[in-house]
C-alpha cells in the first residue's frame, strides 16, 4: 500500500496493491495492521454503500459531536470525492480536498473526524462504499452548502446540474456553520 499526500496534511490518499490478472482482481480494502503502520489506526463501527447516477451529489455532511472518520472508496463507476476541514484550531480550517476516486484507480481517501464529507458522482451506478468510526447520528447530523462561494470547491460538473437530497440543497453556509473546537 501506498500513502499519498493530499492538500491537506491529515486526509491520506490511499493506493493499495492491486493483483490483476485474467480473471479480474484482487485487494485489500482494509488491514488494520498495515494501516496502523502507516499512521491510520481507526475502528471502524459501520459501512454505509451508496449507489449513484451521474451528477448526484450528496453532502457535505458532518455530525457534532460524534464525529465521524472516514474510509471512502468506489467500488464501481467514478466519483470525486471531497473532505472540507471542520476544525476550528486546524491551520487548515475551511480549505477542502478532492480527489477522483474510481472503480479503475482503487483508490481510498482517509478523511479523519472533524471534517465535512461530500461526493459527486461522475458516472450512472457508481457505487461508493465507506467505512465509519462512528456511528451515524441524525440528531447529530450538519449539512455544509456544498456549493457556498467561501469554500469555492471545484465541482467537475462539466455545465451540469447536480442532482441533491432536500437536506443537501438546504445547506449551511460555512460562515454559519457550528464547528469543532
Amino acid at each position: 500500500m501506498k500513502l499519498l499526500s493530499t492538500a491537506i496534511e491529515d486526509v491520506k490518499l490511499i493506493e493499495p496493491r492491486v493483483f490483476r490478472d485474467e480473471r479480474g482482481l484482487f485487494l485489500e480494502s482494509w488491514n488494520a495492521r498495515a494501516f496502523a503502520e502507516v499512521g491510520i489506526d481507526a475502528s471502524f463501527v459501520q459501512d454505509n454503500h451508496s449507489r449513484s447516477v451521474k451528477h448526484v451529489l450528496r453532502g457535505l455532511h458532518y455530525q457534532l459531536p460524534n464525529a465521524q472518520g472516514k474510509l471512502v472508496r468506489v467500488a464501481r463507476g467514478r466519483a470525486f470525492d471531497v473532505a472540507v476541514d471542520m476544525r476550528r484550531s486546524s491551520p487548515s480550517y475551511g480549505h477542502w480536498v478532492g480527489v477522483e476516486l474510481s472503480d479503475d484507480n482503487q483508490r481510498m481517501l482517509w478523511i479523519p473526524p472533524g471534517f465535512a464529507h461530500g461526493f459527486l458522482s461522475l458516472e450512472d451506478g457508481t457505487d461508493v462504499l465507506y467505512k465509519c468510526t462512528e456511528f451515524y447520528a441524525p440528531q447529530h447530523e450538519r449539512s455544509l452548502l456544498w456549493n457556498d462561494p467561501a469554500l469555492g470547491i471545484d465541482w467537475p460538473l462539466d455545465g451540469g446540474i447536480p442532482q441533491l437530497s432536500a437536506k443537501d440543497a438546504a445547506g449551511v453556509r460555512f460562515a454559519d456553520t457550528e464547528a469543532y473546537p
